[in-house]
């Protein structure tokens, strides 16, 4: 069942979510609080949306000052019926992380939704360079 931000927002302001274990201790490690979470679940937007998982990933900001927000992203599973589950909640590495031509592309495709598993990692590793080995017998 496909759930818009909406009906997750209207969940959340009737009470009907709990926070799992795993956010809360991101929370007490990263130095944010369960009403930090509750503003991005009710304030934030979508940046992914994982239907076969019935997942969703929002991005939300801790205010820590007048002048300064901090990005805050929260995974949510709604597959439970008429119930929220925040399964994680973090401080991402690059917030601002620079967005690929391809990634932009499937953006235009998919009428604004994104999501990574559309893009194909790399086949293989990249190998070294064969110059790296020590030249000699061991």
């Amino acid at each position: 069942m496909r759930r818009t931000l909406k009906d997750l927002q209207d969940l959340i302001w009737g009470g009907r979510y709990s926070v799992k274990l795993h956010a809360a201790q991101h929370a007490r490690a990263e130095g944010f609080t369960e009403a930090d979470i509750v503003e991005t679940l009710l304030n934030g937007r979508e940046l992914a949306v994982y239907p076969q998982d019935q997942r969703m990933l929002l991005l939300g900001y801790i205010n820590v000052s007048k002048y300064l927000k901090i990005p805050l992203h929260v995974v949510v599973d709604y597959s439970p019926y008429r119930w929220v589950d925040v399964v994680t909640a973090y401080i991402p590495d690059q917030p601002y992380r620079v967005i690929s031509k391809e990634r932009v592309a499937i953006l235009i495709s998919n009428h604004g939704r994104y999501s990574e598993r559309v893009i194909n990692p790399r086949a293989q590793p990249r190998q070294r360079p064969r110059a790296w080995r020590l030249k000699g017998s061991f």
